[in-house]
C-alpha cells in the first residue's frame, strides 16, 4: 500500500512541517483519536462492527458507501488531464508563441504548418500516454495488494482496496498496514513508521487500552498514539488484529494526497532531457536574435528577417522530443513485461539500463530457492528425530511470516511428528527480530507425554539446575530457534548422548567447528535450544508473558541443516550480466561459508569477503573503497545494506538493488534501481522500481538489455536532432551573410522541419546493434556536446558546396530584373530545400549506430520506409501542386547527379569524424 518511494518518504518530514506551521492540511481523524482513548467493545459499537468482522453483505454496503481503499493520486488521469500534460511542455509551448505570433503578423501560412507540427506531436504523446497509462494500470493489477481480514466469521484475503471501515483484520512480519486501524490485540507488534516519519526505529504497538488523561486533547504527535497504526506503515514484527477506522482519502496518509501528487524527483536520465532541453534553448536565444539581425541589415527587409527568425526557431526546437522519449519508454514496458519485468516507474528503464552495479540477495536469486531439510542432527552431527520434533513445533506454531526454511523444516515432519502438535498447547512466543536472529515459541506439555520432548522435559529436570518438584504439565519448554552465532551465547549447556554439558570455552570451539563442517558443505545451518522453566500461571486474571530476556540460559539440542542448490540457470545468467558490464556483488545476511560455497558453485570469486562487523567498524570513505573490490557481503544487517549501496553509489555507480524480504527496504530505498519480485513482501514490492514476475538473473538481464534500447533510441534523436540544428544556424547563418535573399523562406524551412519530424517518428522501432547495449551508457551531456560540435559542422560543408553549386553553376545570382531575381531566388531555395532535407534524413543511419550503415548495421523496416517516403515526398514537392504555394520551383536535370555526389561525400566525411571521435572515446 505504500506509493513510490521517491514521492512519499523523502517528503513527508517538510509536509509534516508544513502542516505545523498551517501550510499543509495534513490531519488525523478525529475519531481515530477519539477510539484510541476507547476500550475494545466500545471500539466495535463505534464502528458498528463485531470482533470477528463484517458480512460481505455489510462489507459491500459500506464500499458503496465510502469507496474503494485507494488515494486520489493512484487514480488512473483521464483523458483531459493527459491532454494538459502533453501541452504543458517547454517546447509545445515555445511553438504555441511561435505560431501565435505568426498568426499576429500575418503570416497565415507559417502559423498553419506551426499549429499542425504542435498537433502531430501532442496528438502522439498523447496516444502514447494514454497507451502507457493503461498498460500500467494493467500491469499494477497483477501487483495489487491483499489484506487478511474476517468476513462472514471467516478469515479470508480480500484485495486491500475492498477493506471498509469496521472491517477487522489480521497484520503479520512483513505486512503493509493497509489503512488507518486501531489495534485490538497484538503480540510483540513493531511498526515501523518510517515512510511517514523518516525515522527508522520501529515502534511497539499495543492492543490494551491506555486513556490519556485527558480525553479531549488531541495528541500533538499522532504517530505517538499506542494502538493506532497508518496507512503506509509496517508491520516489522509481532503479529496483530486490528479493526478498520479509516480508509482512502479519510486516512492520515490520504489527507497529503494532494500535496503528495507532486512528480517525483528527477531521475539522472530525466535530467539529461532537461539539461538537453536547455542546451537547445540557450542556442536558439544566441543565434535566432543574430539570424534575425544579420538578415535584416544585409537584406534590408525587417519584416521578412523576422518571419525567417521565427521559422529558423521552430527548425531549432526539437518538437518531437516528448513524444519520442514517451513512445521509447512506453515500448520499451511493453517489451519488458512480455520477458516478465513489470516497469512500475517508467524513467527507471534508463536507469537499468545504465546500472553498472547489481547488489542482490543470495537466495532465490542465485540459488533454486527450493530449501529442503536435509540434515537433522545433535551437536556431534548425529541424526536426532528429537532436534526435528522441536524444530517442528517452533515453525508450526510461530505466527510471524515464516520463511523458506520454515516451510522447509514443515514439509519434512513426520506424521507422528505432526500428531504431537495436537497435543501440545502453545503458551507464547518470542518474535523474531533482526538484532537478535532467534525466533522462540513457548510450549505446554499435557500430563503423561512420552517421545522426545518428553525427554528434554525430564532431561533437564533430572538434571543439576535447581527446580522444584512440579509435575511435568506445570513445566513451560522455551524452543529457540536461529543462526549458530546466536543461539551460542544464550546457551549455558548443550546436549550430547543425553548429558548436559558445560558450554566452556573448549566446548564452543569445538561446537563451532562441527557445524562449520556443515556450512563449508553448503548446507544453511539453523541451531536449536530449548529450555524448561517453571509455568508461569495466570495471575490476576492474565499470564505475565514471555519475552527476551527468557532466552538465556538455554541448552544447545544440535542442528537442522538446510540445502539451497544453485540455479542451473544462474551461470549462463551470470555470464550475460558480465556481458553487459553489469558487476554482481552478493550481499546476504548469511553464514560466510554457505555464501561462499554458493558463489564458488556459480562461479563467482570471492577473494575479498567483507562482513557486517567490517562494515561496522568502517568508516563511509573507507567502506567506498572495500565495498569496490568486495563481491560477497556476508552477515549484514539492513542497515549495513543501505550503507553499501550509498558507498558504491559515492564512487559514480549507478547501483541496483535486488530484494525480496522485509531487511531489504532500506536497501531499495537507498538504489538507483529499486528491484524486486511478485512473491515479495509487501514492503519490498512497494519499494520497487521494477517487478520481476520470475526470480532469475536471466530476466533481469533481458530487462537491462532492453533498457539500454530505450536508452539507445532515445540517444539517436537527440543526437540527430541536435546536430542536425547546429549545422543548420552555421548553415544559415553563412546563407545570410553572403546570398542576397533569403536562403529559405520560412514556410519551406517549417516545412522541412515538418518532414524531418514526420522520419523520425519511427526511430522507437529501430533496431539496436549489440555494441550499443553490451555496457551502461549514463548521461553524458559533454559526449553530446562533442557530437554536436563536430558532426553538426559535416552538414554546413555541403551546405555551403549546395551553395556554391546553385549561384555559379544554375546561375541563381541573376538578379537583372525583379522577375529574375524571384526566379533565381526560387530555384536557390528549392535546391537547398531538396538537400537539406535529403542529407538529415540520410544522415539518420549514420548517426543511429557506431558500425558502417547499410553494410554493418540496417535501420529497422519502419525507419527505412519513413525515410523512403519523406525523400519521395521532399522530392516531388518541386513539382506538385503545392510546388508553387511553397515558393518551389523544378529543377534543373544536373542538379540530380550533382546532389547524388553531394550526398555520398556527406555521409563519407559523417562517418570518418565519427569513427575518429569513437576512436578517442569522446562519444
Amino acid at each position: 500500500m505504500r506509493q513510490a518511494k521517491q514521492t512519499v518518504a523523502p517528503r513527508v518530514s517538510s509536509l509534516l512541517a508544513a502542516h505545523r506551521e498551517g501550510k499543509v492540511g495534513i490531519s488525523v481523524s478525529s475519531l481515530i483519536v477519539e477510539l484510541a482513548t476507547a476500550d475494545n467493545a466500545v471500539v466495535c459499537a463505534r464502528l458498528r462492527t463485531t470482533p470477528v468482522g463484517l458480512t460481505a453483505d455489510e462489507a459491500r454496503a459500506r464500499l458503496a458507501e465510502t469507496g474503494p481503499n485507494v488515494l486520489a493520486r493512484d487514480q488512473r488521469p483521464g483523458l483531459p488531464r493527459l491532454l494538459l500534460r502533453s501541452i504543458l511542455n517547454p517546447l509545445v509551448l515555445l511553438l504555441a508563441a511561435l505560431a501565435s505570433v505568426s498568426f499576429a503578423t500575418g503570416d497565415v501560412r507559417a502559423a498553419t504548418v506551426i499549429v499542425l507540427m504542435i498537433v502531430l506531436g501532442v496528438t502522439l504523446k498523447l496516444i502514447q500516454e494514454a497507451k502507457a497509462t493503461s498498460a500500467a494500470a494493467k500491469l499494477k493489477s497483477m501487483l495489487s495488494l491483499l489484506a487478511t481480514a474476517s468476513r462472514d466469521g471467516e478469515i479470508r484475503e480480500i484485495a486491500a482496496h475492498d477493506l471498509v471501515p469496521g472491517d477487522v483484520i489480521h497484520l503479520a512480519a512483513g505486512d503493509m498496514v493497509p489503512a488507518d486501524v486501531r489495534v485490538l490485540q497484538a503480540k510483540d507488534l513493531f511498526v515501523s513508521q518510517g515512510s511517514l516519519t523518516g525515522e527508522s526505529i520501529a515502534v511497539e504497538k499495543f492492543g490494551d487500552h491506555k486513556p490519556d488523561a485527558d480525553k479531549n486533547q488531541v495528541p500533538i504527535a499522532p504517530f505517538e498514539l499506542g494502538n493506532v497504526a497508518f496507512l503506509g506503515t509496517s508491520v516489522q514484527s509481532g503479529a496483530a488484529t486490528a479493526v478498520v477506522v479509516a480508509t482512502g482519502q479519510d486516512t492520515y496518509l490520504g489527507s497529503m494526497a494532494e500535496s503528495l501528487s507532486a512528480p517525483a524527483p528527477p531521475t539522472a536520465f530525466e535530467r539529461g532531457i532537461a539539461r538537453f532541453t536547455g542546451l537547445m534553448m540557450r542556442l536558439m536565444a544566441v543565434m535566432v536574435p543574430l539570424v534575425f539581425i544579420v538578415n535584416g541589415f544585409t537584406k534590408g527587409n525587417w519584416g521578412q528577417a523576422f518571419f525567417f527568425a521565427v521559422a529558423v526557431a521552430v527548425g531549432l526546437t526539437p518538437e518531437m522530443l516528448p513524444m519520442i522519449v514517451t513512445v521509447c519508454l512506453s515500448k520499451g514496458a511493453v517489451a519488458m513485461s512480455r520477458k516478465k519485468v513489470i516497469v512500475k516507474r517508467l524513467h527507471a528503464i534508463q536507469n537499468l539500463g545504465s546500472m553498472d552495479v547489481l547488489c542482490t540477495d543470495k537466495t532465490g536469486t542465485l540459488t533454486m530457492d527450493r530449501v529442503v531439510l536435509e540434515r537433522y542432527c545433535d551437536v556431534s552431527l548425529h541424526d536426532d528425530e528429537g532436534v526435528l520434533a522441536l524444530a517442528y513445533l517452533n515453525s508450526h506454531f510461530q505466527t510471524g511470516l515464516k520463511n523458506v526454511l520454515d516451510h522447509a523444516i514443515l514439509a519434512h515432519a513426520e506424521t507422528h511428528t505432526q500428531a504431537r502438535v495436537l497435543e501440545t498447547i502453545k503458551v507464547d512466543e518470542i518474535p523474531f527480530d533482526f538484532q537478535r536472529r532467534i525466533m522462540s515459541v513457548v510450549v505446554r506439555l499435557p500430563p503423561g507425554q512420552s517421545g522426545a520432548l518428553a525427554q528434554v522435559v525430564h532431561a533437564d529436570l533430572d538434571s543439576p539446575a535447581p527446580v522444584d518438584s512440579r509435575p511435568e504439565s506445570q513445566w513451560d519448554l522455551i524452543i529457540s530457534k536461529g543462526a549458530p552465532e546466536a543461539i551460542f551465547p544464550n546457551c549455558a549447556r548443550f546436549e550430547l548422548a543425553g548429558q548436559r554439558l558445560p558450554m566452556d570455552h573448549i566446548h564452543i570451539e569445538t561446537l563451532k567447528q562441527e557445524y562449520e563442517r556443515l556450512s563449508a558443505e553448503g548446507f544453511r545451518v539453523l541451531a536449536i535450544a530449548t529450555k524448561v522453566v517453571p509455568a508461569r500461571m495466570p495471575s490476576s486474571g492474565r499470564q505475565t508473558p514471555y519475552g527476551r530476556a527468557d532466552e538465556a540460559e538455554l541448552v544447545l539440542n544440535g542442528y537442522v541443516a538446510f540445502l539451497d542448490p544453485p540455479k542451473e540457470t544462474c551461470a549462463a545468467a551470470l555470464d550475460a550480466l558480465h556481458g553487459l558490464g553489469v558487476r554482481i556483488k552478493v550481499v546476504t545476511g548469511d553464514n560466510e561459508l554457505v555464501a561462499r560455497r554458493v558463489c564458488k558453485q556459480v562461479g563467482l570469486a570471492t577473494d575479498f569477503v567483507m562482513l557486517g562487523s567490517d562494515v561496522e567498524a568502517m568508516q563511509d570513505s573507507d567502506l567506498a573503497a572495500a565495498a569496490e573490490r568486495a563481491t560477497l557481503f556476508a552477515r549484514v544487517s539492513p542497515a549495513h545494506k543501505e550503507r553499501i549501496i550509498r558507498a558504491l553509489q559515492s564512487r559514480r555507480h549507478t547501483v541496483g538493488f535486488m530484494g525480496d524480504g522485509i531487511n531489504d527496504a532500506p536497501a531499495l530505498h537507498a538504489a538507483d534501481v529499486s528491484i524486486s519480485v511478485d512473491t515479495a513482501v509487501d514492503i519490498a514490492k512497494e519499494s520497487a522500481d521494477l517487478i520481476l514476475l520470475e526470480k532469475s538473473l536471466l530476466v533481469l538481464a533481458d530487462g537491462v538489455r532492453e533498457g539500454r534500447k530505450v536508452f539507445a533510441n532515445i540517444s539517436k534523436y537527440i543526437r540527430m536532432g541536435a546536430s542536425s540544428n547546429f549545422g543548420n544556424m552555421l548553415s544559415v547563418l553563412g546563407a545570410s551573410v553572403f546570398v542576397p535573399f533569403l536562403p529559405m523562406l520560412p514556410i519551406q524551412i517549417l516545412a522541412n522541419n515538418l518532414l524531418y519530424d514526420v522520419s523520425q517518428t519511427a526511430i522507437p522501432t529501430d533496431e539496436v546493434d549489440a555494441d550499443q547495449v553490451a555496457a551502461p551508457r549514463p548521461w553524458d551531456i559533454r559526449q553530446l556536446t562533442r557530437f554536436i560540435v563536430f558532426i553538426g559542422p559535416c552538414s554546413s560543408v555541403f551546405d555551403y558546396v549546395t551553395y556554391l553549386v546553385m549561384l555559379y553553376v544554375f546561375k541563381c545570382w541573376n538578379t537583372a530584373t525583379p522577375a529574375a531575381a524571384a526566379a533565381s531566388a526560387s530555384l536557390f531555395q528549392t535546391g537547398w530545400f531538396i538537400e537539406s532535407l535529403l542529407t538529415q534524413t540520410l544522415v539518420i543511419h549514420v548517426i543511429r549506430t557506431n558500425r558502417i550503415p547499410f553494410l554493418q548495421s540496417r535501420a529497422s523496416s519502419a525507419v527505412i520506409a519513413m525515410g523512403v517516403a519523406t525523400v519521395v515526398v521532399g522530392v516531388a514537392l518541386p513539382v506538385s501542386p503545392l510546388g508553387p504555394f511553397l515558393g518551389f520551383r523544378p529543377l534543373p536535370s544536373l542538379y540530380w547527379p550533382i546532389l547524388i555526389a553531394i550526398l555520398l561525400c556527406y555521409v563519407t566525411l559523417t562517418q570518418v569524424v565519427k569513427t575518429w571521435l569513437l576512436r578517442r572515446r569522446w562519444i
